[in-house]
């Protein structure tokens, strides 16, 4: 790489920022940070811009403004509060990169934003094109703004398909299977939210680790890949991988399978994406195959884990359905983690308010918009009626 790539980072405190932010720190004669944002977690917003010193931050959180200000107005770091200066910001003609982090549907409208400035958006977010999939795609094109995989599944199949002109016969997604593959199906009402966060082999952020025990985020990825690689979604092939060590796998029609491989570290594929089309070094630990001594691999048990089942026949419906089912596990989960409900309740949650949802073959981003509010709003109605 020639000069410094300058990175925004959208979502900077999360799981995937602060594994950035050390990527970063690994490699300041290749990157510079322009700008962080994030949701509420002021302070350890201030100590990132501390340290890394970038041209700007954000707060989302609007109440945290005057905190973050005062504690970086010595530095000469301009600050900004609210989502809508995060999109402004990451579409400066100071950013060559945009990180997008940010958890859940909040993503959207500054990965949009980003995206209609032409951005290089290396993506994390799986729910923005879950939710509104045919209209990242078409900015993507129309914008001339490359998606280049964060997450470790898409991007071992954006990594595989380097130099192939083959024809892809077959997506190969792999799925840890959280905590609970092996647990009997009559002890899943007992699961508690501890449990739920243990996973086996990936330290990430409490959404996405629920997701993971209830491979619902493997049906967010299905979505995904389905709108990355423009493949329809009968082509994609769910294996249970408990070792985490294939990310992913593509089959082309000469029935060959390409691979990447590596012990579970999401620096990995954000280093990558962040370099892209380079490799650079990075100090994780090698696989030693006589140690691994063998690999293993399950179908996906659809009736312990519904909410795969609800993901596939969700992206068949199309048009608004995936935001509402979206919409309708956010709120899900997230009574999970307080207590409210049960971790089987969560698919019923999902399920009734898809059946609530009205539908929409084509929506624009209003509608978007709109069918997430709609939906959190019956989610809740929904979560009322079972408690």
């Amino acid at each position: 790489m020639e000069q410094k790539r300058r990175i925004a980072i959208l979502g900077s405190t999360g799981s995937i920022g602060t594994q950035a932010l050390d990527v970063i720190s690994r490699h300041q004669d290749l990157f510079q940070v322009e700008m962080l944002s994030a949701g509420s977690n002021s302070s350890l917003l201030i100590q990132q811009a501390r340290q890394f010193n970038p041209n700007a931050v954000v707060i989302c959180n609007k109440d945290k403004y005057r905190e973050v200000k005062d504690a970086l107005e010595p530095l000469d770091i301009k600050v900004f509060a609210g989502v809508e200066s995060a999109g402004d910001l990451a579409g400066g003609s100071n950013v060559d990169i945009v990180l997008a982090a940010m958890v859940g549907f909040s993503g959207l409208a500054p990965t949009i934003s980003a995206m209609k400035k032409g951005k290089v958006i290396a993506l994390a977010n799986k729910e923005t094109l879950v939710a509104a999939g045919s209209i990242i795609s078409r900015l993507s094109r129309e914008c001339s703004s490359p998606l280049i995989p964060v997450d470790s599944e898409h991007s071992a199949i954006f990594q595989s398909l380097q130099g192939e002109r083959a024809t892809i016969e077959k997506l190969l997604l792999t799925a840890s299977g959280g905590p609970f593959l092996h647990l009997d199906r009559k002890e899943f009402d007992n699961i508690t939210v501890e449990q739920a966060l243990n996973h086996p082999n990936w330290k990430m952020g409490s959404k996405v680790t629920i997701d993971s025990a209830s491979m619902m985020n493997k049906g967010l990825e299905i979505m995904e890949a389905a709108w990355l690689f423009n493949i329809p979604v009968d082509k994609i092939e769910v294996v249970v991988h408990p070792q985490s060590i294939i990310h992913s796998m593509v089959q082309f029609t000469d029935g060959s399978i390409k691979a990447q491989l590596g012990y579970p570290d999401m620096r990995v594929p954000i280093q990558y994406a962040l370099s892209y089309p380079n490799r650079i070094d990075l100090n994780t630990r090698r696989i030693s195959f006589p140690e691994l001594g063998s690999l293993t691999f399950f179908a996906p048990d659809l009736e312990k884990f519904p909410c795969l089942a609800i993901a596939y026949e969700s992206f068949r419906k199309g048009g608004n359905i995936p935001c509402a089912m979206n919409a309708a596990n956010e709120v899900a989960v997230a009574s999970f983690l307080k207590g409210e409900i049960k971790f089987t309740q969560i698919p019923l949650v999902i399920e009734k308010t898809i059946e609530k949802c009205n539908f929409v073959a084509s929506p624009t981003v209003e509608d978007i918009f709109s069918t997430d509010k709609q939906s959190k709003e019956r989610a809740q109605e929904v979560l009322t009626q079972i408690r």
